[in-house]
């Protein structure tokens, strides 16, 4: 979302100003010639936004000097200081509880348990509480899933056939305190029953408590610990009797969370008992999932999220419809390139041919030199492609037939 958002702020003729507190790691990620669409704003603000009380009195001096209209973040770990934001000022946008039940992994669990949606069995503990943690996995019963409930990008998910599984992973989240953006961790993990079936994501928005659902999106998972996304196809080839349920599912539990005024990306699994949550995310949808569907279907959830950030209905207003972007395809699909393993990046060999095949209309690759972990999580991926098909459902097959046939060379540089 960091060169979305400002692209679909461009697009509706609207300004931003930029509040950060780390101005210098967005000035890290492009090449010294270029700017950061988030720099490009009319402001950048530098503020301590992992304190909320200094998040808001920024806001506020802000909002007096230029007038703010609506906030939104490219970042899921500044959701939550949006929406206090956004509700302090009397802006449009969803409440700050409903944030943070759909932020807080366990607490989305409770609230849906609930609202009587069925999920898996789960249990939240302590991550030094061995003694509860052996009996909460005995209880949920082989394979689960242990979860961090504060993270995002897949990081640290894991499968666990049997306690040694679980005491690793819970090692993993033991060793550190602070995420990414430096803010404190919940020290407690999320134990979930497995779910078995294929995986997929319902692309919603929210307007005065009317949920619009545009699609259902499959996702394909692998890389190390097997939850990492390789793929995603919109619109997913599916019975319309899966598809519907899937869409009800999702719409349910944005209900049961109470958001409103927000775009949803709410991630499920199509089980043989019918539709479970696995998350629900209050943004639109990474990994180019967005990008797939302005290309089938003409709509902008990036834009999207802007109109309602600033108090519109998207669905009046025409500003999310991107015709210009909208192909005559009927199947669009991504495709990600996972490293086999930690080293550095040498070469890329097909890169050309996958550029020039005339059903991509997006292809991006890290260039030699890059230096990568394995693909354990959804922040470590070396590119992706994006393809077109006129059949639906066909995009899945050409752009991971197109990225089947690039070779990639990673040695390892470790000392």
């Amino acid at each position: 979302m960091g060169t979305l958002l400002p692209r679909a702020i461009e697009q509706l003729g609207v300004e931003f100003t930029f509040l950060t507190r780390a101005p210098e790691h967005y000035a890290r990620q492009q090449p010294p010639e270029e700017m950061h669409p988030l720099l490009a704003g009319r402001a950048v603000v530098t503020a301590d936004t992992n304190d909320l009380a200094d998040g808001l009195r920024a806001a506020r001096e802000i909002d007096a000097d230029l007038r703010i209209d609506g906030v939104l973040t490219a970042c899921d770990y500044y959701l939550p200081l949006a929406a206090h934001i956004s509700s302090a000022l009397g802006l449009a946008g969803p409440s700050p509880d409903s944030i943070a039940d759909a932020c807080d992994k366990a607490r989305t669990r409770v609230t849906l348990d609930h609202a009587g949606l069925v999920g898996p069995r789960h249990r939240t503990v302590g991550l030094d509480d061995e003694v509860l943690l052996r009996a909460a996995a005995d209880e949920i019963g082989y394979p689960l899933v242990v979860k961090p409930t504060d993270l995002c990008a897949g990081m640290f998910v894991r499968r666990a056939d049997s306690w040694t599984d679980v005491a690793a992973a819970v090692a993993q989240l033991r060793s550190f305190d602070i995420n990414a953006r430096g803010q404190k961790r919940e020290p407690v993990v999320l134990l979930e029953q497995f779910l078995d079936g294929p995986e997929f994501s319902v692309e919603s928005w929210v307007h005065r408590g009317r949920v619009h659902s545009l699609g259902v999106t499959d996702k394909s998972l692998g890389g190390d610990s097997g939850f990492v996304e390789t793929g995603h196809m919109f619109p997913a080839h599916l019975s319309p009797e899966d598809r519907s349920a899937l869409i009800v599912t999702a719409e349910q539990a944005i209900a049961a969370l109470g958001l409103d005024d927000v775009v949803v990306h709410t991630e499920l699994r199509l089980t043989g008992d019918g539709p479970r949550i696995i998350e629900i995310n209050p943004r639109p949808a990474g990994n180019q999932i967005t990008e797939l569907i302005r290309y089938v279907d003409g709509i902008d959830l990036p834009s999207v999220a802007v109109e309602l950030a600033l108090g519109r209905d998207p669905s009046s207003t025409g500003g999310s419809v991107c015709s210009a972007h909208r192909s005559s395809s009927r199947s669009a699909a991504v495709s990600m390139l996972v490293p086999h393993r930690a080293g550095t990046l040498t070469s890329l060999h097909g890169a050309d041919a996958i550029t020039d095949h005339p059903a991509v209309v997006s292809a991006t690759f890290k260039e030699p030199g890059h230096v990568t972990a394995s693909g354990a999580n959804n922040n470590s991926y070396l590119g992706n492609i994006i393809a077109l098909a006129d059949e639906s459902g066909a995009a899945r097959r050409v752009a991971d037939d197109l990225l089947a046939g690039l070779e990639v060379t990673i040695v390892d540089t470790r000392s």
